[in-house]
């Protein structure tokens, strides 16, 4: 268990639960993100899993100029609020400039810090002191051992409310690949880690224009990181993969997420028994 627990409302990331963060990569439409959010709800809630819906309101690393990035922050934060007070569910969305912290922190439980951005020391701070749950996507260019560094960044503001997630590491130029080992390291350093399934699945630029990747490998991934050790889940989902406006070869269907979170919480069962 984590060192220092960090609480998102009734979700307490550290202890014998294993929460859930997932939903679609971008906010594709009001109807779409409420949809998405009552269906892994329904699915979460039967398995007795904690749940915190995340999507984004602006994808502002797309491969190519002309990919669609989202509805904007005005928009994108009524339809997370929405979302949230619909289904009294928490809500993570990730923010790319400093001054979007405040306004974001108005609406969302927790702020994300994307991966290519986890070193970007203003941002940091700017999110760790509007008092919310800081998730800091590691760098895949980073060793796990330098995260304690982004770590210290955030808890110098005396936030200790921090998340770190595992989302693979860059192995030649068109490729990730997951350090199982990265989510014990960074352990050590206190605070709860999320190991994201479907990003570490990527392949990015492959496609010159987009980001593939292969979806095939997703569930044995989740497996390994939950019988390692981690805290939660990070999972992009849809219900219509084929047709996702991001991130479309790594989403992972909505139709067999149960399956999936079935196989995952027997798993950490062993995990808890025997970890």
């Amino acid at each position: 268990m984590a060192k220092n627990k960090v609480a998102c409302r009734d979700i307490i990331f550290g202890d014998e639960k294993l929460p859930f963060i997932g939903g679609p990569c971008v906010i594709e439409s009001r109807d779409h993100a409420l949809k998405m959010a009552e269906e892994i709800f329904k699915i979460t809630k039967k398995l007795e899993i904690p749940f915190i819906f995340k999507s984004s309101f602006d994808k502002a690393n797309r491969t190519s100029i002309d990919s669609f990035r989202g509805n904007g922050l005005d928009e994108g934060l009524k339809i997370l609020e929405e979302v949230k007070n619909t289904f009294n569910i928490p809500v993570l969305t990730d923010i790319h400039h400093p001054e979007q912290a405040e306004t974001v922190a108005s609406v969302v439980d927790v702020l994300q810090i994307p991966a290519f951005l986890c070193r970007q020391t203003d941002l940091l701070i700017a999110a760790a002191k509007t008092g919310k749950i800081v998730n800091i996507k590691k760098g895949q260019f980073l060793s796990p051992y330098k995260v304690k560094n982004i770590i210290d960044k955030v808890a110098a503001t005396g936030n200790k409310n921090i998340l770190v997630t595992e989302r693979g590491n860059s192995f030649g130029y068109d490729s990730l690949t997951s350090d199982m080992r990265s989510i014990q390291i960074m352990k050590e350093f206190g605070f709860p880690v999320v190991y994201d399934a479907t990003h570490s699945a990527q392949i990015p630029g492959n496609f010159e224009e987009t980001t593939s990747g292969n979806r095939q490998f997703i569930p044995g991934q989740i497996y390994s990181a939950v019988s390692t050790g981690c805290d939660a889940i990070f999972m992009e989902v849809h219900d219509n993969v084929d047709h996702a406006l991001s991130d479309a070869s790594t989403q992972w269907p909505l139709d067999q997420l149960e399956s999936v979170l079935v196989s995952m919480l027997a798993f950490r069962k062993t995990y808890l028994k025997h970890g």
